[in-house]
């Protein structure tokens, strides 16, 4: 038998998933275990790196006890996670602070000055993208001007799954999709921007070597062995940033096929056999987990978060309703939401809760509720916030169209995607029909084909896909619900323009 271990780092919790390569990809069994985010001052968020690997060695470890396989069948390891993330590690290789997220909004200064230091011109010729707050350079560059007795320390900086790639091999390595978010990696060469880390004076020996994704990168140490259960040996590949591996695992690997993927994030990916660059910066170009191609990626930062919020602020009475019924809060939600029509009678949400990436790089942008009545119930607010999120997903497919990205077919994932309602939502907003595939495994199927690959059972990403990856059913677009959402839209785009100076505002009063 031919196991391949797939495991996904993620914002909330890491997943195990081991799936039978020798039986079409069947899924044997999979298991996750969670972990805090925390939030030490306003727009902040920071993990311990030591969380994701103790959730790392738990999940492994139940995983294979559960499925009763023996390790060694088990041919090979990929890896996912979470992008942007900055682990800071000194000279004896432990952690020197909690790790700074992608959905951290505190550098902007940061930017600023690397783009001022670096020159527009000259950082979209090195790197193909503008850096960002999310993105790893200036986390780096805000240590240095916030925490300079921990900047003295740093030696090495990681990716959120390589820390954990480190723990399992020892190798201090990344991957070219994950790696591609960094702000200091030239996505066109596939390798280190190494004119940028000189420009801002990062050393060039705290990057970790980079591989393309399917290639083998270390093997597990007799240390991670004992921990995990795993076998000594074991291969570990390149891997994938949690969006590159959640497109394998969704099979966009060919031009046409886009992912609207729906999880804490929203992002909208579309597969390219050659790096194109929106004029405009507006959505990412970084490399591919498929060696040798890329991808274009729209972002919004509060997709699924923005519904986990709703939840956990304004639904109590459906939680207490799920409970009684022993179903999932956000099935009753959905429930609710279904009462209300189409556009919810001019309500309308901005799902800005954590600034906001595509199309507007603005972490000062807020939330907010729009077009409140007395007619508005909870009913309209529960789908406003469903039709939030698909508006801000819109955005990102009007930009794929704009720049003649060929858009065939849309295959919806994520938590989003489960939902019946949002996923119609979506498909009625965005004006494309959404399918779902087979497995709904996402990152950490995608990262298990791709060991596959490394390890030769599969000849490559294409075929893995193709072997594995099956389209099951189709969410047809209501082209009359289409017509009222344009509508609504048009007030949607014109909102953020109207309260942008506001936001700024609040933000300087507010002190974050």
């Amino acid at each position: 038998m031919n196991y391949l271990l797939g495991i996904d780092l993620g914002t909330s919790g890491t997943k195990a998933l081991l799936i039978n390569a020798s039986k079409g990809g069947e899924v044997v069994g999979s298991c996750t275990k969670t972990y805090p985010l925390y939030t030490p001052k306003p727009l902040w968020a920071e993990q311990e790196p030591e969380d994701w690997w103790q959730a790392s060695v738990a999940a492994v470890r139940e995983l294979i006890q559960t499925s009763g396989i023996d390790p060694k069948h088990i041919k090979g390891i990929g890896l996912s996670g979470q992008m942007h993330g900055s682990v800071f590690l000194d000279a004896d290789s432990q952690v020197i602070r909690p790790a700074i997220l992608w959905c951290d909004q505190r550098t902007q200064a940061e930017c600023d000055w690397i783009m001022s230091t670096v020159g527009r011109d000259n950082v979209v010729q090195l790197i193909s993208n503008p850096v960002l707050t999310g993105f790893t350079a200036p986390k780096i560059i805000w240590l240095r001007n916030h925490e300079p007795q921990a900047y003295k320390q740093v030696r090495k900086v990681l990716l959120p799954k390589d820390y954990v790639r480190f723990r399992l091999t020892g190798e201090f390595a990344t991957e070219v999709s994950d790696a591609s978010g960094t702000a200091l990696f030239n996505v066109i060469k596939r390798d280190w921007a190494w004119e940028m880390l000189d420009a801002i004076d990062i050393p060039r020996d705290w990057m970790p070597r980079v591989y393309e994704s399917p290639e083998v990168s270390g093997r597990i140490s007799a240390e991670a062995a004992a921990l995990t259960g795993l076998a000594v040996g074991t291969p570990v590949v390149g891997g994938g940033g949690d969006q590159a591996a959640g497109a394998v695992g969704n099979g966009i690997v060919e031009p046409g096929i886009i992912s609207s993927t729906v999880g804490t994030s929203g992002v909208v990916f579309a597969f390219a056999d050659q790096p194109v660059v929106d004029p405009d910066l507006r959505v990412h170009t970084f490399c591919h987990a498929v060696p040798g191609k890329w991808h274009v990626m729209g972002v919004m930062l509060s997709a699924g978060g923005s519904l986990r919020w709703y939840r956990d602020t304004f639904a109590d009475a459906e939680y207490s309703v799920a409970k009684a019924l022993g179903v999932d809060t956000y099935e009753v939600l959905n429930q609710e939401a279904a009462k209300a029509p189409a556009g919810c009678e001019g309500l309308i949400f901005l799902p800005y809760l954590t600034g906001e990436r595509t199309p507007y790089p603005d972490p000062n942008a807020r939330g907010a509720f729009f077009g409140i009545t007395l007619r508005s119930d909870k009913a309209h607010f529960t789908r406003a916030v469903l039709e939030g999120v698909a508006y801000g997903l819109r955005d990102s497919f009007s930009i794929l169209e704009g720049m003649n990205v060929p858009i065939k077919q849309v295959r919806a994932s994520g938590g989003g995607a489960k939902s019946d309602i949002w996923r119609q939502i979506q498909a009625d907003i965005i004006g494309y029909d959404h399918v779902t595939i087979n497995i709904d495994e996402g990152p950490a199927l995608g990262v298990a084909l791709l060991a596959g690959v490394g390890t030769g059972i599969y000849g490559s990403v294409e075929e893995a896909c193709k072997s594995v990856i099956k389209v099951v059913k189709t969410t047809r677009s209501n082209s009359q619900a289409k017509l009222t959402y344009d509508k609504y839209y048009q007030v949607y785009r014109s909102l953020y323009s109207s309260l942008k100076g506001d936001f700024t505002a609040v933000s300087n009063i507010a002190g974050v």
